[in-house]
């Protein structure tokens, strides 16, 4: 049977998740209980429970958090050969991590021929996952034109495509190309890069460019001669037969606007929305203000408004924005006022209508092996169950990391309550991965995304540390490669 989800007693794992709705929660908990009170009359006794209809009891189990469906699967053969049901599982999985990542999901299978294993395993192999695979992707053959290293660059997966754009390179120069790569349909394979040259955004790093739908939202960045912007670009992709097509237009945002920045952090939240938060703004002052923009359907206008709200995150650069599930973000790390580099970790919440922050507690001292968790320039990409998987950055001293976390703010009761949390929960609320397989170099200021289904992770380029080869005048080492890290589930 699999394992029950551990988690403070008075907070389940769904109230954690937001889903179901604390009404629809405390309404299943209430049904439940009265079937539970006594498990043996439930089965032996003819108790009317065992007369609703599967449908009805299919409703109500979704209704519940995961460790009361098990303690529900383990009153009777009859009930635990229900509650262990395909269908029950699948619909589980939707509920906790999203009808797309489970089409998702089905759809890798089906393209690589594989037998998909049944939900329940599935959902808990997720639930155990402490390793990844990782693979080198791509490699040019001759003469062919691929993009330069780069760092401090945008990478989006938009329908089976890597869509790469701007960063700085070599000299401190700014990049202002747009190019795509095809992921294959086993999502381990990637067909040639493709320059686009229609439209492009004037030259930029230290961006945000946000997948909207199938159209990305690119704000704000810093050009070579240090100038902050804050414009906003909508790229539209098109899938075609024979290819993709990409065209920049600028979007019309009215008077109001954030100020200039560059190396903020930005993600989509809900259907039409762009959160952005914090960076370096004019005189090099890092920010700590928090900006909505309200796209319209058609994405031909947007309107940003700045949220105020108290307690907020210090003031930052180089963090991480990472939405988890529409309704929840999660801020962490980053570069603060006094040049100190953060290891703090922020949630975004506007699951109860109103939009604000809340502090994520944890103790550092007792973080897994004792590796140090602060750092800037990092990538954090959304994985099955809403989890997030960080890789690299670097620390308060520029030595670069290869390290890989899986955070898991769904198993911190401090979310849900205004207290401390107890110096165990460190050990709940990240956990290091192991990797094998290709191993890349330590990286910062990369880019990373993930396929719909959450469990394959693409990253590109970066700084590197070494001797820079040949030497340049900037005294940096930027990479070029694209590597694939893939959640490895045991299956």
């Amino acid at each position: 049977m699999v394992q029950p989800v551990t988690h403070n007693a008075t907070i389940t794992a769904t109230q954690l998740r937001g889903k179901p709705s604390n009404h629809q929660e405390r309404r299943g908990r209430g049904v439940f209980s009265t079937f539970m009170a006594d498990s043996s009359s439930i089965c032996n006794n003819g108790s009317p429970i065992t007369c609703l209809a599967q449908d009805h009891l299919f409703s109500i189990l979704l209704l519940l958090p995961i460790n009361s469906i098990l303690s529900f699967a383990s009153t009777c053969k009859k009930f635990q050969s229900f509650s262990s049901s395909d269908t029950l599982w699948e619909s589980i999985c939707r509920r906790d991590w999203g009808q797309s990542c489970v089409d998702a999901i089905k759809s890798s299978y089906a393209a690589t021929r594989q037998q998909l294993p049944s939900w329940m395993e599935f959902y808990q192999r997720v639930t155990q996952l402490d390793s990844v695979s990782c693979h080198k992707l791509f490699d040019p053959v001759g003469d062919e034109l691929v993009p330069c290293p780069r760092a401090s660059h945008s990478l989006n997966f938009v329908s089976n495509y890597l869509v790469l754009f701007g960063g700085g390179s070599e000299g401190g120069r700014h990049l202002d190309d747009t190019w795509v790569a095809y992921i294959g349909r086993d999502n381990r394979t990637v067909q040639r890069w493709q320059k686009m040259n229609s439209g492009v955004p004037t030259g930029r790093f230290g961006h945000t460019c946000v997948l909207v739908g199938d159209s990305l939202v690119v704000f704000g960045g810093i050009n070579d001669s240090g100038v902050r912007r804050n414009d906003t670009w909508i790229g539209d992709v098109r899938t075609e037969t024979f290819g993709v097509t990409l065209f920049w237009r600028p979007l019309d945002v009215g008077p109001i606007a954030p100020p200039p920045r560059g190396a903020h952090a930005g993600c989509c939240i809900s259907n039409n929305r762009m959160l952005v938060y914090g960076g370096i703004g004019l005189n090099g002052l890092r920010l700590g203000d928090t900006w909505i923009l309200d796209l319209s359907e058609n994405l031909c206008f947007g309107t940003w408004h700045e949220v105020v709200t108290s307690p907020s995150p210090p003031a930052r650069s180089g963090h991480t924005l990472t939405s988890i599930d529409g309704k929840r973000t999660v801020l962490f790390g980053g570069r603060g006022l006094g040049y100190e580099v953060l290891s703090d970790v922020w949630l975004f919440d506007t699951s109860e209508g109103h939009l604000k922050w809340k502090r994520v507690l944890f103790d550092l001292k007792n973080i897994p092996r004792g590796i140090s968790l602060p750092r800037v320039g990092h990538s954090a990409v959304p994985t099955i169950g809403g989890r997030v998987l960080i890789y690299g950055g670097e620390d308060s001293i520029r030595r670069r990391k290869d390290d890989l976390w899986l955070l898991d703010v769904n198993s911190n009761p401090t979310i849900k309550k205004h207290s401390f949390s107890t110096n165990s929960m460190a050990l709940l609320l990240w956990r290091r991965l192991k990797a094998d397989g290709y191993k890349p170099n330590s990286r910062s200021f990369h880019a990373a995304c993930a396929d719909h289904s959450g469990r394959y992770l693409y990253v590109f380029g970066g700084m590197l540390d070494g001797p820079v080869q040949p030497a340049g005048s900037s005294g940096l080492r930027f990479d070029g490669k694209l590597f694939l890290v893939e959640l490895v589930l045991h299956l």
